[in-house]
């Protein structure tokens, strides 16, 4: 048996049973058990009770045998471990931290058919237009650096704008913005600046841009280029800005129907509806290409994922527990990931999330905050929301605040009728706001 194998399994163990590390007694049992000692000579040579050290094997074998829902012994364990961990039959999952994007080689990012699937196909099509849209947390990033990932396997070229990463001076002001985004374009494909040559007072920043990206940029390129704009909702805080710039995309797109040089840009917006976004934004004249708003996760998905954190949950029981689940915070994929990461590091049972939930003890505090925050800024907003979440049955209010509510993600329509998205906002804001 080679160090290699054992520091291997010691590896192993160790991220399986996170959060709860081996203890140096347990390092010492599984090392020398894989080396074929018995309790009692591991207890001669380290100064342990035997018996102690027997309580401590016969602990990591329960343990490992939920993990593997196969039965683990001192006698089996090295063969299970070689068959499934090193041979690749078993799938060891390392469960992130439930916070922004799902990394591309992750094994928890849950696919929503058609999207994923239509969005991959349609980014291949000349002059492709994909459009994202939901509230925060919905997994719109995700997804984008999934298309941008099939884009690369066909070898085309991606750049990515995230909006965040420009400062309020550039956000405010046209001709800086249209610059930042060439500049940003120029130095991720890593070719020379030529913006100043291509710059004419006279014609006016939205011109000057767009030749120096037919002229400069696309008409150097060999493939593709596909530009994923992300986080575009903060320009919606300046109106001025974003009925330039957002007429101006779709402007791009049209033009792969007139000039062949336009096909091979290919496009992708994303943005965030639970901004508070003007209406005359909202309505923008980007609303051309494939429009996705990502849904709510189904209850087959959120068992997938449920099964990827490999919740100790005996099985006839899983399907309530998730049932229940649901029935507080329906199908959002953040509240679904951050309450089943809790329950898989055993940080709370599902009684004591399910209590603390709508609570500001509980762990969505900080997600139940930022609602609070933006109706607070919005006293119309707040208003229209106390009378929904204090009726039992949906209501109805102005179409226009219905909108806009349902954009942000706090309510569902039915028919002329709203009521809130789930039990969690429900419970919380009649308490928040007094109803």
């Amino acid at each position: 048996m080679t160090d290699l194998e054992i520091n291997q399994a010691l590896k192993v163990v160790t991220q399986i049973l996170e959060p709860d590390k081996l203890n140096v007694v347990e390092e010492l049992v599984l090392r020398e058990c894989w080396l074929g000692k018995t309790y009692q000579e591991i207890a001669a040579i380290s100064g342990y009770d035997s018996d102690y050290v027997r309580v401590v094997g016969s602990r990591l074998w329960q343990n490992l045998t939920l993990v593997f829902e196969t039965k683990i012994s001192k006698n089996n364990f090295k063969s299970i471990f070689r068959e499934q961990v090193f041979q690749g039959k078993f799938s060891l999952s390392t469960i992130e931290f439930p916070q922004g994007q799902v990394p591309l080689q992750s094994n928890l990012y849950i696919e929503r058919p058609p999207w994923d699937t239509q969005a991959c196909e349609e980014i291949l099509n000349p002059g492709a237009l994909v459009v994202i849209e939901s509230p925060l947390n919905m997994g719109k990033t995700s997804l984008m650096n999934r298309i941008l990932a099939k884009a690369r396997s066909q070898n085309y070229q991606t750049v990515t704008l995230n909006l965040q990463l420009a400062e309020v001076s550039i956000l405010s002001n046209l001709e800086k913005f249209l610059r930042w985004m060439m500049a940003n374009i120029t130095h991720q494909l890593g070719i020379n600046s030529e913006i100043d040559h291509y710059w004419d007072q006279d014609l006016g920043s939205k011109v000057s841009c767009t030749n120096y990206m037919q002229q400069y940029i696309l008409a150097q390129l060999s493939e593709p280029l596909v530009i994923a704009f992300d986080e575009i909702n903060y320009l919606f805080a300046y109106p001025e800005i974003a009925q330039e710039v957002l007429p101006l995309l779709r402007y791009w797109h049209e033009e792969a129907h007139n000039l062949d040089v336009w096909q091979d840009l290919r496009m992708i917006v994303v943005h965030s509806t639970d901004v508070y976004i003007p209406y005359e934004i909202h309505q923008s004249p980007l609303n051309l290409g494939l429009q996705i708003n990502l849904p709510e996760f189904n209850f087959a998905q959120v068992k997938e994922l449920a099964s990827l954190h490999q919740l100790r949950i005996a099985s006839p029981d899983l399907e309530d527990s998730l049932k229940t689940l649901m029935d507080m915070v329906g199908g959002f994929p953040c509240l679904i990931r951050e309450a089943l990461y809790a329950l898989s590091r055993e940080k709370l049972t599902l009684e004591q999330l399910l209590e603390s939930a709508p609570t500001p003890s509980g762990i969505y505090d900080s997600h139940l905050q930022r609602y609070a925050f933006i109706l607070n800024e919005h006293s119309e907003l707040m208003a229209a929301y106390s009378k929904i979440v204090a009726a039992d049955t949906p209501i109805q209010v102005s179409s226009l605040i219905s909108q806009k509510l349902s954009s942000i993600g706090l309510v569902k329509l039915s028919g002329n009728q709203v009521f809130p998205s789930c039990q969690l906002y429900r419970l919380y804001f009649r308490d928040y706001l007094a109803v």
